[in-house]
């Protein structure tokens, strides 16, 4: 069975209301998200957008879920 890469899977967290959730849909909305990029990439892109110290927590916090369930 193929693992679904990271950002698939965040995307079926979009309907969640809660704050990966709220990631989940910020991430389906931005076509420039790198989704190709681990976590260290991604967290550079939020930090280079200004993203507030919350939302990194949160994408880390997604990755560690993820992870968790591979």
């Amino acid at each position: 069975m193929a693992t679904k890469g990271f950002t698939p899977w965040l995307k079926t967290h979009a309907k969640e209301q809660n704050a990966i959730g709220d990631l989940a849909r910020d991430v389906a909305a931005d076509p420039n998200w790198p989704s190709r990029r681990q976590l260290e990439g991604q967290r550079e892109y939020l930090e280079e957008l200004g993203a507030v110290p919350r939302a990194i927590e949160t994408l880390e916090r997604a990755w560690e879920l993820y992870r968790s369930q591979l």
